[in-house]
C-alpha cells in the first residue's frame, strides 16, 4: 500500500532540504531532480536588477560547512559510503561529499519503486558523486550518465574548454517509468540523409530499404514490378497491392539506375525523431545565442525549461509527485507544471519561493495557488509510535549497543541510560527506534538538544 502524502503538491520550502525531506512521507515522490552545488570553489550571485537579484550562495566547501556528526554517522551505518569520503583527495572534497551524502541518503526511502533520480553536476565532482550514487542507489540501478553540452565554446587557459555539465540518472529499482520521448534530429544529420525533396509540398525525405531480411512464403514473398525479393533472401515489407498503393501516392523511389531496386521514401515531416541518447547537444544552454527568449530571470546557475521537461517527460507520466530539493529559480518545478505534474521544492533561499510567483505569472500565465512553508512536515506513515523512551525502546537499545553509553562508551546498567534523540526533533528527527540512541545520564546533561559532534568534543576536551 503507498503511504499517503503528508505535503501539498506546489509548495516550497525554505530551509535545509535535509531537515524537510526528513519529515517527508516515505514512497511518495516519483522523480527527484536536483542541480546542487558542484564543489566547484566559486561564489555566485544573481545579478542586480534581474528577477532573482538577491539569490547568491558560495560553493567552496570546509569542514566548518557542515554538522560533522554527519561524518561520524556514515562511518557507524554506511561503509560503503564511508570509503568514499576517505578518498577524497582533499578536505575541501571530503567536505562536500559528505554534505551531499547525508542528503543523497534521504532520497532512496523518499522514491516510489517505479521512481527515477537525476543529479545534474559538471566534471568538478562527478566522478565523486557517481560513487556516492552508487554505494546509496546501488550501481545496478545506474542508468545513464548523459552529458549536456551547455555552451558552443569555452575559454579556459592551457586546458580543453569545458562545455559540458553531467547528469546521473538513477533509479529505485528495476520497474521504474520509462517514456520513448524523442528529440530531434540534427541539424548536419538531416542535411546528410534526409536530400530529396519532389516539390510536391511534402518536404525532404530519405530513402529506406522496402524489404526486410528473410523469405515469406505469403504474398510478401511475391514479386512485384520484376522485382523478385526472395532472390535476394528478402521479402517485402508490405503485400504487393500495398506497394501499389504507397507508389500511386508518390511513396515509392525508382532509383534513377536501370535495375536498381525500389526504396520507401521516409519524409522528414512525418519522422519521429531520435530516441533518445546520452549526448544532448540540440538543448543551448541559457547563456548562448538561440537559447530561449524570455525564460532569463538572472539566477547564476538556471538551467533551461527544455532540457527539464526532457527529464521529466522520460521518466514520469502525468499527475506524478517532481520534488526538486535544490530549487534555485524552479526551472523544475515550472517544467513539471508544464507538463502536468504534482511537484515541490526545496530552497535554502526564500528567493526560490518568489522566483516560483513570478515565473508561474510570466511565463505560464497562471497564478501561484501553491503554499510557501518554513516549518517542516511531520511524517505520518510510521504509524503509531509509542512514547520514545518507552520500555520496549530502552530494551531494544540496550541490546543493539551492548549496554554501552552511545558517547562515552562506557558500561552500565538499564537504569543508568537515558534514552535520547540521534537527529533532534527540530532537524526533522522522528521518535523512530532507528533515531534513537542511549545516553548516560553525564552524556546526556552534556549534549542537551545539541548535537553528538558538540557531545563528542566536550568528551574529549575533558579526557
Amino acid at each position: 500500500m503507498i503511504p499517503p502524502r503528508n505535503f501539498a503538491s506546489q509548495t516550497i520550502w525554505t530551509g535545509d532540504c535535509l531537515d524537510v525531506m526528513r519529515g517527508m512521507n516515505s514512497a511518495t515522490v516519483d522523480l527527484i531532480y536536483l542541480d546542487p552545488p558542484f564543489n566547484s570553489n566559486a561564489d555566485y550571485a544573481a545579478p542586480i536588477g534581474s528577477a532573482a537579484a538577491g539569490a547568491a550562495f558560495k560553493d567552496t566547501w570546509t569542514l566548518s560547512d557542515l554538522d560533522v556528526e554527519w561524518i561520524n554517522l556514515i562511518e557507524t551505518k554506511h561503509p560503503k559510503m564511508w570509503r568514499v569520503l576517505m578518498a577524497a583527495m582533499t578536505p575541501s572534497d571530503k567536505s562536500y561529499l559528505a554534505y551531499m551524502a547525508a542528503r543523497l541518503m534521504e532520497m532512496p526511502r523518499l522514491l516510489k519503486p517505479t521512481g527515477s533520480i537525476y543529479l545534474h553536476c559538471d566534471s568538478t565532482a562527478s566522478h565523486s558523486l557517481k560513487l556516492l550514487m552508487d554505494s546509496i542507489f546501488g550501481h545496478q540501478n545506474f542508468r545513464s550518465e548523459v552529458i549536456w553540452k551547455r555552451a558552443h565554446s569555452h575559454n579556459s587557459a592551457r586546458r580543453y574548454g569545458p562545455i559540458h555539465d553531467v547528469i546521473l540518472f538513477y533509479t529505485a529499482s528495476d520497474m521504474y517509468r520509462w517514456t520513448k520521448v524523442r528529440q530531434p534530429y540534427d541539424p548536419d544529420y538531416i542535411e546528410r540523409y534526409f536530400k530529396f525533396d519532389d516539390g510536391d509540398g511534402r518536404g525532404r525525405y530519405w530513402t529506406g530499404d522496402i524489404t526486410g531480411s528473410g523469405t515469406r512464403d505469403g504474398e510478401t514473398g511475391k514479386p512485384w514490378r520484376g522485382f523478385d525479393p526472395t532472390a535476394k533472401g528478402r521479402h517485402w515489407m508490405v503485400p504487393p497491392d500495398e506497394l501499389d498503393k504507397l507508389d500511386a501516392d508518390n511513396r515509392v523511389y525508382w532509383p534513377p539506375t536501370k535495375g536498381a531496386w525500389p526504396k520507401n521514401k521516409r519524409y522528414l515531416s512525418e519522422a519521429k525523431g531520435v530516441p533518445l541518447q546520452d549526448i544532448i547537444t540540440d538543448i543551448r544552454g541559457l547563456s548562448t545565442m538561440g537559447a530561449a527568449k524570455g525564460e532569463r530571470v538572472g539566477y547564476p546557475t538556471q538551467k533551461p525549461l527544455a532540457l527539464l521537461e526532457r527529464f521529466i517527460a522520460a521518466s514520469s507520466n502525468p499527475g506524478d509527485v517532481v520534488l526538486d530539493p535544490f530549487c534555485g529559480c524552479a526551472t523544475a518545478c515550472i517544467a513539471a507544471q508544464r507538463l502536468d505534474r504534482e511537484w515541490v521544492g526545496i530552497d535554502i533561499s526564500p528567493k526560490a519561493a518568489d522566483l516560483v510567483k513570478l515565473r508561474m505569472r510570466d511565463q505560464l500565465g497562471l497564478f501561484y495557488t501553491g503554499e510557501h512553508r518554513t516549518d517542516l512536515p511531520q511524517r505520518t506513515d510510521l504509524g503509531t509510535l509509542p512514547p520514545y523512551n518507552c520500555a520496549e525502546n530502552r530494551k531494544a537499545l540496550y541490546g543493539e549497543q551492548g549496554g554501552h553509553c552511545n558517547g562515552c562508551a562506557v558500561h552500565f546498567l538499564p537504569q543508568n541510560l537515558t534514552v535520547d534523540h540521534i537527529i533532534a526533533r527540530a532537524k526533522g528527527g522522528t521518535d523512530h527506534l532507528s533515531n534513537l540512541q542511549l545516553l548516560c545520564g553525564h552524556c546526556n546533561s552534556v549534549k542537551g538538544d545539541r548535537g553528538m559532534e558538540y557531545l563528542r568534543v566536550k568528551l574529549e576536551l575533558a579526557a
